[in-house]
């Protein structure tokens, strides 16, 4: 591909990095082997169990902190669609690497895609918003790190480095902008529970706090759109629990011994959380003593790696759970619980992050690379693709349908851009392309 122009910036052509190589056992789930991995933990959170302060807790701030060489425009490499017979548009590539998208905003910490709008995190305290992968709008938040983000409608859940979450409502496309509707806990809510010494929970060695604030990073939110709930894990160890319509609090849980790295509303009512103590763990909402609280069902799975992500296929009921020696543990629902499947094995260093879009589970990881996996029948799982081409760790990902059966797939990195990519769900595997 030439060069081109576009928005006034200079186009340079971007590798299709869709890496061909052998895998031997990494292209296959490995079933019902656990094995642990002699790397030291690589948490998001402090490596010890007590909590620390999260500016100086947060990993891979600096030994990744390259100087990005893009300036001019966002777009590094735009891909020309082509009109097939019935006006569809259809990419002359089926899977790969469409192009990428840079600011200089700093690390990517955080992505969410809802329809036509991306929106990108990073320590920069901004909020990038993307519309048709042109820069749209954006937002500045006042409170640190974007470490989270969720959209629901038109509202969107920022979590941030010092413990807030704050809600936004997008104004429509007339107007392009985001206004702050509130924050987690309400002011008022935040008052109210100061007030009565009961509601103080102590967080370290003589300081307490009311127990409907997180003190520390919120590191991962998710939504029950049938319950209108929101989850939020943060480094102080706590699920807390809050209803939508109203942004009340119902819930604060002590869930772990170490930083809640990633939270994920799950089938059944289930709740999973993973933690940089190791484990994973299951919650179900039951009533309680006439109250509905969320109870511990099962710890799924306990080693030395910390857990640095979750992801669901809801359609196939499988939980996902990626940690830092490089590997990703998934379970399957059957008749009265989750049933440990296997492990993926596809990374030389820590994953940090999962997605999961139909039945391809995607994870990225401090390696740099992406593994593309397809589920199927039976809990077998294929590889299908490596993606490469970013220059620091993958720090987030987001998915969401396209046409033509395919995926969009959205990579944040440390390496300070975001790129888009085109997965198809029906792709041979690698282990077929490489066949003679």
């Amino acid at each position: 591909m030439t060069n081109q122009e576009f928005n006034g910036g200079a186009l340079s052509p971007e590798k299709n990095n869709l890496r061909r190589r052998k895998f031997g056992a990494l292209l296959h789930s490995d079933p019902d082997d656990n094995n642990d991995f002699s790397s030291p933990r690589n948490s998001t959170a402090a490596m010890s169990s007590a909590p620390t302060n999260s500016a100086t807790s947060s990993p891979y701030m600096s030994p990744w902190n390259h100087p990005s060489p893009f300036t001019k425009s966002p777009w590094i490499e735009t891909v020309h669609p082509v009109e097939d017979d019935d006006n569809q548009y259809i990419n002359f590539r089926k899977h790969g690497l469409i192009g990428s998208l840079v600011r200089e905003e700093g690390h990517i910490y955080s992505l969410a895609a809802s329809g036509d709008l991306l929106y990108t995190g990073s320590d920069s305290k901004n909020i990038r918003v993307w519309k048709n992968l042109k820069d749209f709008s954006g937002f500045k938040t006042n409170s640190g790190l974007v470490k989270a983000i969720v959209v629901l409608g038109d509202k969107i859940f920022t979590g941030h480095q010092d413990g807030k979450i704050r809600v936004w409502r997008f104004l429509g496309n007339k107007r392009k902008t985001h206004k702050r509707i509130g924050n987690l806990p309400t002011t008022g809510d935040y008052l109210k529970k100061s007030m009565n010494p009961k509601n103080y929970v102590e967080v370290r060695r003589n300081r307490n706090v009311p127990w409907v604030k997180h003190f520390d990073a919120v590191s991962s939110m998710s939504v029950d759109v049938d319950q209108g709930l929101l989850y939020s894990g943060s480094w102080d160890k706590t699920l807390k629990v809050w209803r939508i319509s109203d942004s009340k609090c119902l819930e604060s849980i002590t869930a772990h011994d170490d930083a809640v790295n990633s939270v994920v509303a799950a089938f059944d009512g289930l709740v999973f959380t993973g933690s940089a103590d190791g484990t994973v763990k299951a919650w179900r909402r039951e009533l309680v003593d006439r109250n509905v609280k969320h109870v511990l069902v099962e710890t799924l799975l306990k080693k030395e790696n910390a857990i640095t992500s979750l992801a669901v296929n809801a359609r196939a009921a499988v939980l996902y759970a990626g940690s830092s020696d490089g590997l990703v543990n998934f379970w399957e629902r059957e008749k009265h619980f989750m049933s440990y499947g296997g492990v993926l094995r596809g990374h030389k260093l820590a994953v940090l992050c999962l997605a999961v879009g139909g039945n391809l589970v995607l994870s990225g990881s401090a390696d740099k690379s992406i593994c593309v996996w397809r589920w199927e029948e039976g809990g077998v799982h294929t590889c299908v693709s490596v993606l490469t081409g970013h220059t620091g760790p993958i720090k987030c990902l987001a998915v969401e349908k396209g046409d033509h059966q395919h995926w969009i797939v959205y990579s944040g990195s440390l390496d300070k851009s975001v790129k888009v990519w085109r997965i198809s769900e029906h792709a041979p595997s690698l282990k077929e392309l490489q066949e003679p």
